[in-house]
């Protein structure tokens, strides 16, 4: 089989394509590396800033779509599939349509649908958008409702949308957003982690404990890294020989992994029901994640045993708490760590998802 994956968000088509590949399929990448972070593609789309980047990265696009045809599979990350305005993207989009197979829509992330539902019907418990059945009133949160409600960004998603063959939801919650509106062309399948090699058998800690806290450019409000940060500084603050902290801040993906090894416990997405492609990494080299870990997560999964991830509500006070517990329960983490990694091999694995991707994509 073709495939044509468009679009990157946090290394997911590029580690989807390794599982497909070896499965014995041929498989392009084409993205922009999901900007600073640099994931590897096969067409760069790299936008470089201003008006003369927007119309060099267009012409670069128009000169490439003889490259992106023929395929039986195109996949798009997003809605925003390429660096360019709404209204640019479309007549993309429609010739792709044209030229190729079967057109697939990624639910990975900050769309009109993700905005517009937990902003309205709500169904989630907490969400990007809301607390219970209160809207969130963050910056980031206000700027997000803005920039896809009621704008080309919602006309172009719901174009895709309704016109694809498919919707792959990677989270429960994308998936809880997205199957009733379309629950005839809506699943969900996991995100592809390839397994780290030599993984020891047996784990350790450190002391003082190696707390790890990556902060994305601009949206720590918004992921709430802010508040699990405050968070483990009072951790600090209480248990000053017993933790240290480090905080990482917008480098490339190959740096940042890098400097996440050796870590302990990592810290991610305060607003998740479940482990992001962060926390999944992070649990893949053996580093216990406190983040989101909602009983949904381990039913759509089917999981009844693992229970590997520290589970925190959306606020200060709980993120204090269950950092708290792990200072007391220490001598559990290296277990923690090892079933973090058995985790995310029985549910994560790149040839695993891959397969599930084929199965889908046949089915449709």
């Amino acid at each position: 089989m073709r495939i044509l994956l468009l679009g990157e968000y946090s290394n997911v088509h590029a580690t989807l394509a390794e599982g497909l590949r070896a499965l014995g399929n041929e498989v392009v990448v084409a993205s922009n590396g999901d900007f600073w972070k640099d994931y590897p593609r096969d067409i760069d789309f790299k936008r470089t800033p201003g008006k003369v980047g927007g119309a060099r990265l267009f012409m670069k696009i128009k000169n490439k779509m003889h490259e992106m045809r023929d395929f039986d599979v195109v996949q798009l990350i997003n809605p925003m599939f390429l660096e360019l305005k709404a209204e640019r993207i479309e007549p993309f989009y429609r010739q792709l349509r044209e030229q190729n197979g079967k057109m697939f829509l990624g639910a990975f992330g900050m769309d009109y649908y993700w905005a517009m539902v937990n902003s309205t019907t709500m169904p989630l418990r907490y969400s990007d958008f809301n607390i219970g059945k209160e809207l969130r009133t963050n910056a980031d949160a206000v700027k997000e409702r803005e920039d896809w409600i009621g704008t080309h960004k919602e006309t172009l998603n719901k174009l895709i949308a309704e016109d694809c063959d498919g919707i792959i939801a990677g989270l429960y919650e994308y998936y809880a957003t997205y199957q009733p509106l379309f629950p005839d062309k809506t699943t969900f399948i996991p995100f592809p982690i390839k397994p780290e090699k030599n993984t020891p058998e047996t784990f350790s800690i450190h002391d003082p404990l190696r707390f790890f806290i990556g902060i994305s450019r601009g949206r720590s409000e918004y992921k709430g890294t802010d508040i699990m940060l405050r968070a483990a500084l009072e951790i600090k603050r209480r248990h000053p020989k017993e933790v240290v902290i480090n905080k990482v801040e917008g480098v490339p993906f190959s740096e940042y992994s890098k400097i996440m090894e050796g870590s302990d416990v990592i810290l991610d997405q305060l607003y998740s029901y479940t482990p992001s492609m962060n926390s999944l990494l992070a649990m893949n080299k053996g580093i216990v994640c406190v983040g989101g870990a909602e009983p949904e997560n381990y039913d759509i999964l089917g999981e009844k045993v693992l229970r590997p991830i520290v589970n925190v509500e959306p606020n200060y006070e709980s993120v204090v708490e269950q950092l708290e517990w792990l200072i007391v329960i220490k001598r559990n983490i290296p277990r923690m760590k090892k079933e973090s990694v058995e985790y995310v091999r029985q549910h994560h694995d790149y040839i695993k998802v891959a397969e599930k991707y084929l199965e889908f994509y046949n089915k449709c």
